[in-house]
């Protein structure tokens, strides 16, 4: 995981710059940063002590495969094909999502994540839902599903909100923007009878205004709509957060980060996600961004008593020139 003073992001480390115009983090200017090491000693060691409360861990999701997917490995110019306009998952790309599942339930992770973030598209909120969401609904519950049933011609059944944590809908989170329609989203209301649960509040516009036709998202840009979807991360309380995404976006925005680390370390944060693949990261507020106080440290000194440590006794008694 990720750990660094201004936001930064580590692979279990995971840290971001400033955008140059190759694309690349300008070490010296953000808050997301693989830091520096202010000692030989801390260099020697290769490690790095931060405050608990001034990081956030993130479990970073590739959405599972998709018929775009599919058809584009095939034929790079499929993309641009309106017969895959908001792919959904295939159905290998629903037994990716049932493994993964799995593997965050065996692995305690399912108790652990606070809030689900998650691309407001197809392929991805299905990923999302079908990984981190309830159990299959019954006629008994009342609480709006997650998931409806048969969403995206599928044969899923309608997915459970009951004891799931938050999800929500951002768009700094989704694909490259513009040209391959697989990648341009659907209305919100066409959305919101899919994922009934989802809370879409946070986008602005019913439909899509950020896709054009003709205009491609450079990856300079994709990597700077990341670092500032990281920075609204601070503004959000959960310390423990799921990100469910695509792998351009993934790709762009990591790729900022683990500038100073091992090479071992910046492969693991910069590399491509395979479909349904997650990655645990931590991101440190090494610039200050949060405010939050710790809820698990304490004062001490509680009764109050004296305490001067030896060490503090020595250098006094020889100030005093004794």
């Amino acid at each position: 995981m990720l750990v660094t003073p201004n936001p930064i992001l580590l692979n279990s480390s995971f840290v971001p710059g400033s955008i140059s115009k190759s694309g690349c983090a300008s070490p010296s200017s953000s808050p997301f940063l693989c830091s520096s090491y202010p000692s030989d000693m801390d260099t020697a060691a290769g490690q790095i002590l931060y405050p608990l409360h001034r990081c956030k861990t993130l479990h970073l999701v590739r959405h599972a495969q998709g018929f775009h997917n599919v058809e584009g490995e095939k034929n790079f110019e499929a993309y641009k094909s309106y017969d895959l306009f908001d792919a959904s998952l295939t159905p290998l790309g629903w037994k990716q999502v049932e493994n993964l599942r799995g593997h965050v339930k065996a692995s305690g992770l399912s108790k652990t994540i606070e809030l689900v973030i998650v691309s407001p598209l197809l392929r991805t909120m299905q990923t999302a839902v079908g990984v981190f969401g309830g159990e299959a609904c019954t006629d008994e519950t009342s609480v709006p599903p997650l998931m409806n049933a048969g969403v995206g011609d599928s044969d899923r059944q309608a997915i459970s909100s009951l004891n799931a944590p938050p999800f929500i809908a951002v768009e700094l989170c989704r694909e490259h923007l513009g040209v391959h329609p697989c990648d341009k989203r659907r209305s919100i209301s066409d959305y919101r009878h899919m994922f009934p649960a989802i809370d879409f509040s946070l986008i602005e516009n019913d439909e899509d205004i950020l896709w054009k036709p003709d205009i491609r998202e450079k990856n300079e840009e994709v990597a700077a709509r990341g670092l500032k979807f990281l920075e609204w991360l601070w503004t959000r309380k959960e310390k423990e957060i799921a990100v469910v995404t695509h792998s351009g976006f993934l790709f762009h925005s990591l790729s900022a980060f683990g500038n100073d680390c091992h090479p071992t370390v910046k492969s693991e944060i910069c590399t491509h996600f395979a479909n349904c693949e997650l990655r645990s990261m931590v991101v440190v507020d090494k610039g200050m961004i949060g405010s939050d106080e710790s809820s698990t440290n304490y004062s001490g000194k509680i009764p109050y008593g004296l305490d001067l440590p030896s060490d503090v006794a020595d250098e006094n008694h020889i100030g005093n020139g004794n």
